[in-house]
Formats: C-alpha cells, structure tokens, sequence
C-alpha cells in the first residue's frame, strides 16, 4: 500500500524541521506539517519543558534550560500575529527554512497548539484558546483548524472541557495521542504515573461529544518492534472507544522522524507503518493514515 500523501516525500528534510523557535519568539513557530499538508503555526504553551509524560521518543532537549519559563499572553499573541502576517503576504517563503516550500504547501492549514509539554496544564490554557480564536475569526481566517495536539490526559477538568467548547464552535479539531493498547506498553512508552484508563477515559468522554483524530506512534525499542499481541490489544482499545459511543475521525499511524530522547529508540519502516494501517482498517472499520519516519 502507499501513502497517501506521497508528495510530502519531496519536501522531507522541511517536514524534519520542527524546531520551537522562530527568529526572537519565545512562543508561536512556524513548521511545514507532513500530517496537514501545508504551513502550521505551533503554539508552546510549555516553554519551561515540563511534562507530565517522559516520551522515549520526545525530541525535546530537557537537558538544556529553557529561555522563559512562564507564557506572557500578550507577547505570544503578539507573535502569533506577526507570523500570520508573513504567511498572508507570502513573505514567510522568503525566509531560508521556508524557501524550497512547494507552491501546492504555501498555505496555512492550522494554529496548533503543541509544544514542549502537555499544553492543557497550562494555568492560561482557556484564556489563550479563546484568544486565538477571537483572532482568528477577526483575521477572516476561516480555512485554518485549531487543533489542539494533546496526551488526552487533562480533557476531564472544567476549564480543559470549557477549552474544547470554544474549539467546537471555531473549526477546531482534537489530535488525542493514544499509541499502546496495555498498561505496560503504555509506561514503557509514555514513562508517566498517570494511568492508561484515565486516557481511555478521557478520549471516549470527549469523542462522545466531538469527533477525534488519534494519533499512534509506534516504534522499535532495541530493534523490536511492538508484538502482534500489543497491536491487537491497541486495536481493542479502539474498539472499546466506539462501542461507548466515541467517534474517531481518523487513526494517524506514525513513527519516529527526528532525533529521540533515547538512542535505542528507533522508526519502523515504511513496510511496518503500513502493515499497522491496514491492521487498524481491518480491526476496527476506522479509516488511517500512514506517516513515515526519517529513512
């Protein structure tokens, strides 16, 4: 089988490119996105890179100190301002790291809010989400998500659930990470206290109420990949979601594509990614997608 978006192949070391700074922003950066096809602006609202899961393959660099440790509203929406400017007049593909972008991706697909943590544990979360969206509605943005890429861990408080409204009525979309299908797999991967059946929890509450896109990375721990048994169970988890009334819009299936936390973690190959897509698709009647890693 092939990917479905493999146009996305010509462009890879820009999509390899996600670094969380822009010039002098401390919050907002631009990234060409291989999973929305085009431009997203990424929304850190976790610059003091704290999370409260320990991914095995996070890129984020822990080891050094962030530059800023609390979000300055203002400023953030001062930069997600100025960057919309550059997309709208064309002047961001004028910029080194944007400049080989293909005509067909120079557009803006979405303001994401994904960063170097969990962004639902920020204490401004509400108030930032409604910000951006005012802004978008002001700016005649209509085409372009917010989507909130989330660990699915928080969507049970108040004001998270209050968030995911003003996501509802302003074209927003929910990403909810979900990638084992056990307990153990789930803390070999995520290393978090938190546990598993709080996010199955909260991913069927919150579908029940609004479409969700899963997003599963899979990959190889010491040249192992994960077992047919844990796949199986992974698909069950699927199941077990719909059967309580969830709805999932689409399983992204994808795997490790830049420098991970742990240097025995490593990508499936394109052959594997597949090999889960079509698992899911027959498992679960869900349609998925594939996305593959840097090889």
């Amino acid at each position: 089988m092939t990917n479905a978006r493999q146009p996305l192949t010509l462009t890879e070391p820009l999509h390899r490119d996600h670094r969380r700074r822009f010039e002098d922003n401390l919050y907002v950066y631009p990234v060409l996105s291989r999973r929305s096809k085009g431009v997203s602006l990424g929304v850190n609202l976790n610059p003091d890179k704290i999370c409260n899961f320990d991914c095995i393959y996070c890129q984020v660099d822990r080891a050094t100190p962030p530059v800023v440790r609390d979000v300055d509203v203002p400023r953030l929406l001062a930069e997600l301002e100025a960057l919309l400017d550059l997309i709208q007049t064309g002047a961001l593909y004028e910029h080194e790291r944007f400049r080989q972008t293909p005509a067909p991706l120079r557009r803006l697909n979405d303001i994401a809010f994904s960063g170097d943590g969990e962004p639902t544990t920020c204490p401004e979360f509400l108030s930032i989400v409604q910000a951006v969206a005012d802004l978008r509605r002001r700016r005649g943005l209509d085409a372009a998500k917010i989507v909130l890429i989330t660990n699915a861990t928080r969507l049970h408080h108040p004001p998270v659930r209050a968030a995911l409204e003003v996501l509802d009525a302003n074209h927003g979309e929910i990403w909810a990470k979900l990638e084992a299908g056990t307990e153990d797999y789930y803390r070999a991967v995520d290393r978090t206290t938190i546990p598993l059946q709080r996010v199955l929890d909260n991913i069927t509450e919150a579908a029940r109420r609004r479409p969700l896109v899963i997003q599963s990375l899979f990959l190889k721990m010491h040249g192992e990949p994960p077992s047919a048994e844990e796949l199986a169970a992974f698909c069950d988890r699927l199941n077990e979601i719909q059967a309580a009334g969830g709805r999932i819009e689409l399983v992204q299936v994808y795997t490790v594509a830049r420098v991970p936390a742990e240097s025995w973690v490593g990508p499936l190959s394109n052959a594997e990614v597949d090999a889960i897509v079509e698992l899911v698709k027959q498992r679960t009647g869900l349609p998925a997608e594939a996305f593959y890693g840097a090889g």
